[in-house]
């Protein structure tokens, strides 16, 4: 589904979210900051937006993990394109069977990517595994608003606009269809970081934007 869409994907993000999913990206990469965090992992990297966003934290080297590979290849040209080879490697992988030895990564990236997980819980066992002791997990997730009206809205729009837009511009009937299916079905705030700290992470913290529909969710190991 995301090949198929990879050609899009960019576009549509931006488009969809009225460009909130830039100013999305930035506010996460800022609340790393202070971490100074030199080796850096992004876990559905996809086109590599969050790994470009976080050069913003001057590391020594990022890596990109994603199992579609054209929205690889689509990220290895807007790399190409930085003359950021050296700084950013993008690896076709599988999020829930990292090829990375223990206790390897500062922090750990995920831009709306852990819902995609077919195991949640594996998947953050992972991020775990690989986070260094002292480490930092930040998480960037669609969410479901607060607020009875934003959320009747924010419902209405998710399931009955964003698939018919999705499907014009993608071509694909169901990938912006399974957009809304997941984020519904997804446990975000206190629900997702209890499932955080049961695999092991600690101090874990949320941040709601924009109405609560994304959240940041920051955890250390």
């Amino acid at each position: 589904m995301f090949n198929n869409i990879a050609w899009r994907y960019d576009f549509l993000n931006h488009f969809l979210s009225f460009g909130t999913d830039r100013y999305w990206r930035k506010k996460a990469i800022q609340l790393l900051k202070k971490e100074h965090p030199k080796f850096i992992l992004d876990i559905a990297t996809g086109t590599a937006d969050l790994a470009l966003a976080a050069m913003k934290l001057d590391p020594e080297k990022i890596i990109g993990v994603d199992i579609s590979t054209d929205m690889l290849a689509i990220g290895r040209e807007k790399i190409k394109k930085r003359n950021l080879n050296g700084k950013i490697e993008l690896l076709e992988g599988d999020s829930e069977a990292l090829i990375f030895e223990d206790n390897k990564f500062d922090a750990v990236t995920v831009s709306f990517g852990v819902r995609n997980f077919q195991n949640l819980e594996k998947g953050l066992k992972e991020i775990h595994r690989v986070t260094k002791s002292g480490g930092t997990a930040l998480i960037l997730e669609f969410s479901q608003p607060t607020n009875k009206l934003i959320r009747t809205l924010y419902n209405f729009y998710s399931s009955k606009i964003t698939p018919k837009i999705g499907k014009a511009i993608s071509k694909d009937d169901a990938a912006y269809a399974y957009l809304h299916e997941s984020v519904s079905a997804f446990p975000y705030g206190t629900n997702f970081t209890n499932i955080l700290q049961k695999v092991g992470f600690k101090e874990t913290k949320i941040i709601p934007l924009t109405f609560g529909v994304a959240t940041i969710y920051l955890a250390k190991k």
